[in-house]
């Protein structure tokens, strides 16, 4: 059995942790995952201004303290913090062995930056899979630096190489994928952006393992004496995070999660079992971050009566100063914030958001803090801003590519620096969409009371580039019966006004007790754009379970 955890679920996440969790009980390898979209656009930023860099430097601060605490526990360190440099971080990483006094063999794995194929893009890194992993683990690496992997390859490359499984064991490679998954944001297993927290102390969770077997099937745990908590609704709320149907395909498998089941295993511990695989398909995702233009923001503080009214005039005016010099993107956003009879200023107070883009950095620069600084003492009563609005900044989009596996120079860098080629999976299978699985029996007929969503359902939801997913799930069987039938495509429509006019997939995972729908295009070109509120849909679930709609008295 490997034991294998997770310190690290972005960029920033708690730096204390890869102490934590070596000092929290055994482990065999521990992971961490520093790359998200936004995270290859800051790095490639940084890589502009420094060759030598475009790696996660936070992991490095974090093994000067627990390089020699990983090697006295004979414990195998693998993270994606190479991000765009994975070969400068392996040196960094040695660097730091020799300079601590511990002695460290590291292995990396390159290959996925595909920048000089794109033209104009910033970045364009394809999604390796595990298989370069294996080979530096294989060969006595103590710590194994990456780029672009899949997140879930964290997890596949460790459990091929402690299990010696073959690239044709499909279900248990699935199983690893699955489990991947689920540790590869960390506390959002444990209790962190639960649906149900207020059920459970979550102030501090614990960061998650997985116990994983010979034949792929795993235990989600985490160490004793840690906060938050593991149970079947954390592990489908995380399963069910930035999917889409129920075909999950990577570079190393497809696990179908429609074949997953999870069980109680103990307090703290749950079951993943029976998931199947498929051969990967014959294409690899490529992610292209380029600068798309310029963005400035400017949000005016509304406060006290006559809301829309003061919203209306400093519209006008802004609008009108622009003229000539209007960004070719201009939006305007009212958050009825305010109360009635409030108590603090504050709380008496809306917001009225103003974002502008253009190509044209003047154009969102003083052309809009002027229009909007000008009005001070000639626009509504009580005006002020949440800050004074400054020369605007560049914004990135993200893209979404595909390319054959084959022609993708994925390569392992072993502990003594020979370089060895991982060859494209020999067998790849095309994606292709599943028949509808039968839907379970509706409730009978009833009373019903208009109540929000949340009581009775939990949602988890995330960014996809330019598209979101919303996974909802049940906690019951008679609540499975009535949300399988009960949120359609037109429903969920009604319920998120947002999503009217974009296209919506529904994909119902019985065993889950859940339904996952991709909303297309809702967040624009991608998190980097911050073309929304929420640029990431990271509460549009929140949102879904706050909507009013009938239930059933019965579950209630």
């Amino acid at each position: 059995m490997l034991r294998i955890g997770n310190a690290s679920g972005f960029y920033g996440d708690r730096f204390d942790a890869v102490r934590e969790m070596l000092d929290g009980g055994p482990l065999d390898v521990l992971t961490g995952d520093y790359l998200a979209e936004l995270t290859l656009l800051i790095l490639g930023r940084d890589r502009l201004k420094d060759p030598r860099l475009g790696y996660a430097k936070t992991f490095l601060r974090q093994l000067e303290d627990t390089l020699g605490l990983a090697r006295e526990r004979g414990v195998r360190i693998v993270a994606n913090a190479g991000g765009l440099n994975p070969a400068s971080l392996a040196d960094a990483v040695r660097e730091l062995g020799e300079r601590v006094g511990v002695p460290v063999r590291v292995g990396h794995v390159e290959g996925d930056d595909l920048t000089a194929r794109h033209p104009g893009a910033l970045t364009a890194n394809a999604y390796l899979g595990g298989a370069g992993i294996t080979a530096c683990l294989a060969a006595g690496a103590d710590v194994v630096v990456t780029g672009r992997v899949t997140d879930a390859a964290l997890v596949t490359g460790p459990a091929a190489w402690w299990h010696g499984w073959g690239p044709g064991e499909y279900d248990r490679l699935a199983g690893a994928v699955v489990a991947g998954h689920v540790l590869e944001c960390g506390t959002q297993a444990t209790g962190g952006n639960y649906a149900f927290f207020t059920g459970h102390d979550v102030r501090r969770p614990g960061f998650p393992l997985a116990e994983i077997h010979p034949d792929g099937t795993a235990v989600v745990t985490k160490h004793p004496g840690t906060g938050g908590v593991v149970d079947t609704g954390t592990v489908t709320a995380q399963l069910l995070y930035e999917t889409a149907g129920p075909r999950y395909a990577g570079p190393d498998v497809t696990a179908r999660l429609d074949t997953a089941r999870l069980t109680q295993d103990g307090p703290d511990r749950v079951r993943i079992s029976g998931v199947r695989g498929e051969a990967p398909p014959p294409a690899l995702k490529v992610g292209l971050n380029r600068l798309g233009g310029w963005r400035n923001e400017v949000v005016f503080v509304l406060t006290g009566l006559d809301i829309e009214a003061k919203a209306r005039l400093v519209r006008e005016q802004v609008e009108e100063a622009l003229g000539e010099r209007r960004p070719a993107e201009v939006r305007w956003e009212l958050a009825r914030t305010e109360h009635p009879d409030a108590d603090t200023e504050e709380r008496a107070s809306a917001l009225l958001r103003l974002v502008v883009r253009d190509q044209d950095a003047e154009k969102v620069g003083r052309a809009v803090s002027g229009a909007a600084i000008e009005l001070a003492l000639g626009s509504y009563p009580g005006f002020h801003v949440t800050a004074p609005p400054g020369k605007g900044a560049p914004y990135g989009v993200f893209e979404a590519a595909y390319t054959g596996a084959a022609g993708v120079p994925h390569t392992a860098v072993l502990p003594d620096g020979t370089r060895r080629a991982v060859p494209a999976p020999g067998v790849t299978l095309p994606l292709a969409d599943l028949p509808e699985p039968p839907l379970p029996e509706p409730l009978p007929p009833g009373p019903v009371r208009r109540a929000p969503l949340g009581l009775v359902l939990g949602a988890r939801s995330g960014d996809k580039g330019g598209d979101a997913n919303v996974g909802v799930w049940a906690r019951g069987e008679d609540a499975w019966r009535w949300l399988a039938r009960e949120l359609t495509v037109e429903r969920l429509r009604e319920l998120l006004p947002e999503t009217a006019g974009l296209a919506v997939e529904r994909h119902v995972l019985p065993n889950l007790r859940a339904v996952n729908f991709l909303v297309r295009g809702v967040l624009g070109e991608g998190v980097a754009a911050q073309a929304r509120f929420d640029p990431q849909a990271k509460a549009l679930g929140e949102w879904l379970r706050a909507r009013h709609t009938d239930i059933p008295e019965a579950l209630l």
